[in-house]
């Protein structure tokens, strides 16, 4: 059934503004090129993005040849402003961009384990404030948080978690208080690594992966097919609680101690390490178990605990790893979070040597691509893709068109 003459013209204006960014500024005869339209619905479309605000004017091409340059037209970035979070047990993170995801401004903030809930949030929803202000904007469009724990997959909000402060589930109706014009997205922080390591980073040619993250929690995030799995309780992927041989007893509901993350979770490797003589104080600044990782990957081949250490911890990884592979067979495993990112090809090499003894699956282990931004360059695409998505919308198909209520 052909399409109409109004949903030919909104396909045709989305396939423009998604060649805008993904290419960059472009004449109307190379949108006409890569579109295959005519060019009186190209002149069309032009005209109508322009004075939809969403396109302007940012240039002329410098091709030689004859008569006036053509005018080159791009995104107008600065229609939206987005803002991206990353919810740490110890401190928030903060980056604001343009529309197509231009990092304008960015800081962060500690919060100490002894901070009130209350001048916790006032802290971190300051700290948004701040940083959108210093990238020139009075509000943010949306908002994209990542923070760990289980999102509830019916209303989209944290999950009460055991473990996790309070002020964590306090922050979103805060900034919702704040931001009352604002788009809100909430998603676990493994996931949104997943998703920028799909987008830009270490599974950028997979359509099928898990990633393990290996930190001072253990999780993991599960992308099969090019779409990431949450699970029917937003839980799929929490290998924390998977029992696993080598730990004294069995998990419980609301306790991981005894699954997987007593093999290998950051305390447990902290542990293994003293086990096999890898000094603390070699390790240097930073968080200590990434460091004391770290150090005996920069050691390896000259220092035999370091070998050690790093065959053991390889060993425990491959427990987790050897689990998520027999049952989802992704082909390919991530290894994020400060202690996969700390072991980097070296763990990630011994990871997969140990798999390929343990499952007759084929199965690449590679490390993070991204390191520690991981977290906050998913929560940032999460945030642009959404605001895009509505902007990007012909007129009266925007949530906010649907929703505002009918003027005089």
């Amino acid at each position: 059934m052909p399409a109409s003459p109004s949903t030919a013209r909104a396909i045709n204006d989305r396939l423009a503004l998604r060649l805008l960014q993904q290419e960059g500024p472009l004449t109307a005869g190379r949108l006409k090129q890569l579109t295959g339209l005519s060019r009186p619905s190209v002149a069309d479309l032009v005209e109508r993005l322009t004075l939809a605000g969403l396109i302007a004017v940012v240039g002329e091409s410098g091709e030689q040849r004859r008569g006036p340059n053509a005018k080159v037209y791009g995104i107008v970035a600065d229609q939206a402003h987005l803002a991206a979070l990353d919810v740490r047990l110890e401190g928030v993170s903060v980056v604001v961009s343009d529309l197509l995801g231009r990092v304008l401004a960015e800081a962060s903030v500690p919060i100490g384990p002894d901070t009130g809930t209350g001048s916790a949030v006032e802290q971190a929803v300051t700290l948004v404030e701040r940083v959108v202000k210093e990238a020139g904007a009075d509000r943010p469009h949306t908002v994209g948080i990542g923070a760990p724990g289980l999102i509830d997959p019916a209303s989209g909000e944290l999950r009460d978690s055991t473990g996790l402060p309070e002020w964590h589930r306090r922050l979103v109706a805060a900034l919702q208080e704040r931001f009352p014009d604002a788009r809100f997205s909430v998603e676990n922080e493994t996931n949104l690594a997943a998703l920028a390591e799909q987008r830009d980073g270490a599974a950028r040619d997979r359509d099928t992966f898990v990633l393990l993250w290996l930190g001072m929690g253990i999780g993991s995030a599960v992308v099969l097919d090019g779409a990431l799995r949450r699970g029917a309780n937003g839980g799929a992927g929490e290998i924390g609680f998977l029992p696993v041989p080598g730990t004294s007893g069995l998990p419980s509901a609301t306790d991981c101690d005894g699954g997987f993350h007593s093999l290998a979770g950051a305390a447990a490797v902290a542990a293994l390490a003293a086990r096999h003589g890898v000094p603390a104080e070699a390790a240097g600044s930073g968080p200590a178990t990434e460091a004391l990782v770290r150090a005996a990957v920069g050691r390896a081949g000259a220092d035999p605990s370091a070998e050690r250490f790093l065959d053991a911890l390889a060993d425990r990884v491959a427990l987790g790893a050897a689990a998520v592979v027999s049952v989802l067979d992704p082909g390919c495993l991530v290894l994020a979070g400060e202690i996969g990112r700390a072991g980097g090809d070296t763990l990630a090499a011994r990871v997969q040597h140990r798999l390929a003894r343990m499952s007759p699956l084929p199965t690449e282990v590679r490390s993070s691509a991204l390191g520690g931004g991981a977290v906050l360059r998913g929560a940032l695409l999460t945030a642009r893709d959404r605001a895009q998505e509505e902007l990007f919308a012909p007129p009266g198909d925007r949530p906010s068109d649907r929703t505002r209520p009918p003027g005089p």
